[in-house]
């Protein structure tokens, strides 16, 4: 088991480097210890495509973002996934707060953000009539967006593993050694299987630390910040046309109010730091806090809409991506602290990464059949009632309806598992059902009987995201 490269991580970062190199005749791996991918940092975020101007161009973050953008009008044509510029905006509440979106709007500029607006009172409230009527102006940027990051990251891996890259899930590393007089990296995986990689890319995430170690790479320390967030249903008054973003703070760009691409409202996050890259525990004091911030923006936010909420963790090293060669692990490249806005330079950080590895001595010759389209997997809710029956006359599932609230079919819960989202985790984030106002209630024992009956797997072998999460245990 020879590769050319070896990814570390699945999240947004890993899936957008593993696509890219598939297009060269080159053996890569990805090696992720979950047990499916997006299962880290990428699983829970806000899901933004940002508009470039919350950052200076000094830093590599705000490059890649600026490159990352332009990205994504291809991609989602390529690769089917949820996208949509919905434009974002910055609310100014008070006078004193415009100063700040000033320089938000001149950094913009300077860093050649399309079409952003330096907009007044009236405008601000032409472009989003829900926002609360005391704002006194604010910043416009129409080509930032929204994406589905799961199933960002699904797409992004399914055309990788088209085209020749293989994965290796529940893939835990515990060694990695050196042959010089080969070339390769041996790597090792803590349930003992092992392969041979001439370069390996840490993209690990919340633990490129600890990866680093293992290679023998440079020291740093990745803290986890925590942010918690509400989702509202789809049928709140408060959704609005727009992300909307508070004026920024040092730390944080505030409590946003994201319409997702699939109609319903996130609003959060949180920033604390946590010592545990384990702690997705919410609180009422935060959530408290996330209300009430969203509603001085949007005064139409009701906690009688909330369907849950959850956390998600990020990656802070320092001020800006750590992405380089290693300095003392030989062909091994750094990947880290790829925190907001990572989603949205993804796909330049997989071009970036590509370039290091032509640079280190990568050959790369592009393939001749690399195809960058994946198929467009229907959706019962987005089908017309000719186009359905037309499916449930080839096939008799499309008619049984499996999640009510989302409207998900037997179908395509089929189509995940066999796609290998062997979770109720990786069922939930390809198909959306369990996502809806009952949170998996009804739908629940029947996702375990599908995955059961095409997977051969017993009832106490279903987990909800892999490892000790089983769900049904024996009475003893």
């Amino acid at each position: 088991m020879d590769y050319d490269v070896a990814i570390i991580g699945c999240g947004v970062s890993g899936a957008n480097i593993a696509r890219r190199l598939s297009a060269y005749n080159i053996k890569t791996a990805i090696l992720e210890k979950a047990a499916d991918v997006s299962f880290g940092t990428s699983k829970a975020n806000s899901g933004i495509v940002h508009g470039g101007f919350h950052h200076n161009k000094k830093y590599l973050k705000a490059r890649l973002e600026i490159q990352g953008n332009l990205m994504f009008d291809q991609l989602r044509q390529e690769l089917n996934f949820p996208f949509e510029r919905c434009g974002i905006i910055v609310a100014a509440l008070h006078d004193d707060e415009m100063k700040a979106v000033e320089h938000l709007y001149m950094q913009g500029v300077e860093n050649g953000v399309i079409g952003i607006e330096l907009c007044s009172r009236e405008r601000i409230l032409e472009l989003e009539p829900k926002l609360n009527y005391d704002t006194v102006g604010g910043l416009y940027a129409p080509g930032g967006g929204i994406v589905e990051s799961y199933r960002f990251v699904f797409a992004l891996v399914e055309s990788a593993l088209k085209n020749g890259v293989e994965l290796f899930t529940n893939f835990k590393i515990s060694a990695a050694r050196r042959n010089e007089s080969s070339g390769y990296w041996t790597i090792s995986a803590e349930d003992g299987r092992s392969l041979n990689a001439r370069y390996a890319v840490n993209a690990a995430g919340l633990f490129a630390d600890e990866v680093s170690a293992v290679f023998g790479g440079e020291e740093f320390s990745i803290k986890a910040r925590k942010g918690e967030y509400f989702l509202m249903d789809r049928l709140t008054r408060a959704c609005p046309d727009r992300v909307v973003f508070p004026v920024p703070t040092a730390i944080s760009k505030g409590m946003l109010v994201i319409p997702t691409v699939e109609g319903t409202v996130l609003v959060g996050p949180t920033a604390d730091a946590t010592d545990d890259k384990y702690d997705f525990a919410t609180t009422s004091e935060r959530l408290e806090q996330i209300l009430d911030s969203g509603k001085t923006m949007i005064p139409f936010l009701s906690r009688n809409d909330v369907i849950t909420s959850f956390a998600g963790l990020r990656p802070c090293l320092d001020d800006d991506f750590y992405i380089e060669p290693s300095q003392k692990a030989p062909a091994f490249v750094q990947v880290a602290g790829i925190q907001s806005p990572g989603l949205t330079a993804s796909p330049a950080i997989g071009e970036y990464v590509k370039n290091i590895l032509r640079d280190m001595g990568l050959e790369l010759q592009e393939k001749p059949g690399w195809d960058p389209y994946v198929e467009d997997h229907p959706r019962l809710r987005e089908l017309d009632p000719f186009a359905l029956d037309a499916l449930i006359a080839t096939d008799p599932a499309w008619g049984n309806v499996v999640c009510r609230c989302e409207n998900v079919s037997e179908a395509e819960i089929i189509q995940a598992v066999r796609l290998g989202h062997h979770t109720l985790d990786g069922v939930k984030y390809f198909t959306r059902a369990q996502m809806g106002r009952c949170q998996g209630g009804f739908c629940t024992y029947k996702i375990i009987k599908i995955i059961m009956r095409e997977t051969g797997l017993s009832w106490n072998e279903i987990t909800k995201h892999g490892g000790a999460s089983r769900l049904l245990e024996a009475e003893l």
